[in-house]
This record gives structure tokens, C-alpha cells and sequence, in this order.
């Protein structure tokens, strides 16, 4: 057990670590601007189809889950690399596991923008 004392300047500065981790996300893992773009075409959407407070609550989830995974896996792909710069299959695996639990992300971010923007779109479009 830490018998650290809390500090109100160690719990700030550790903000600036997670904003520095989202600096690097955006900079070095291409990506994170697709689901970033993602992101900003959904909120936007929300804004101009006027969705509900439980929709919104829904699209933050999604949003904050894919990005999320994205993180996840940018770090087992790093650690990954660290830990044996050659090729490997468990390496591969790791590599592969951490893709695909993004890849299960986005499809059910998919999933939930589709039921909740396709039937406003309809009604929208008069379909």
C-alpha cells in the first residue's frame, strides 16, 4: 500500500500526464483521427437532430469507449514492441487482440449511432 500523502498539486499534475498520453495518441497513432472525426461528425449530428438527454448519454459512452480501446491498444502495441522489437506470433497476437477489441468498439459505436440517427434521418429525409 502507498502511505503517500494526497496532494491536490500531485492529482493536477497527474492531468497533465493524461492530457500529455492524448497528445501523443493524436500525434503518432492515425487512428485516433478517424475516430476523432467519427466523434465530431456524431456530436454534430446530435446537435443538428436534436437527440435526447438519453441519446447523448448513449453517444458519449460510445465515444469515450472507442477512444478508449484506441488508448488501450496503442499501449499493448508499445509495450509490445519494448518488451521484443522482433517479430513473434504471441507478439502478433497481442498486436491482433488489441486491434480487434477497438475493431468490437466501433462496430457497437456503429450500431448505436445507427439506431439512433437512421430513424431522425428518415423522418428527415421524408423516406
Amino acid at each position: 500500500m502507498n502511505n503517500e500523502r494526497f496532494s491536490i498539486r500531485k492529482r493536477i499534475k497527474s492531468f497533465g500526464y493524461a492530457f500529455a498520453g492524448l497528445k501523443v495518441l493524436f500525434k503518432e497513432e492515425h487512428n485516433s483521427w478517424i475516430h476523432a472525426v467519427a466523434a465530431v461528425c456524431a456530436v454534430v449530428a446530435g446537435i443538428m437532430l436534436h437527440i435526447s438527454t438519453m441519446e447523448w448519454i448513449a453517444i458519449i459512452i460510445v465515444i469515450a469507449m472507442v477512444i478508449s480501446a484506441e488508448i488501450i491498444n496503442s499501449s499493448l502495441e508499445r509495450t509490445a514492441d519494448f518488451v521484443k522489437a522482433e517479430r513473434d506470433d504471441r507478439k502478433r497476437d497481442i498486436k491482433d487482440l488489441g486491434a480487434a477489441a477497438v475493431l468490437v468498439c466501433a462496430i457497437a459505436a456503429a450500431a448505436v449511432g445507427t439506431i439512433i440517427f437512421l430513424p431522425k434521418l428518415i423522418v428527415l429525409l421524408g423516406i
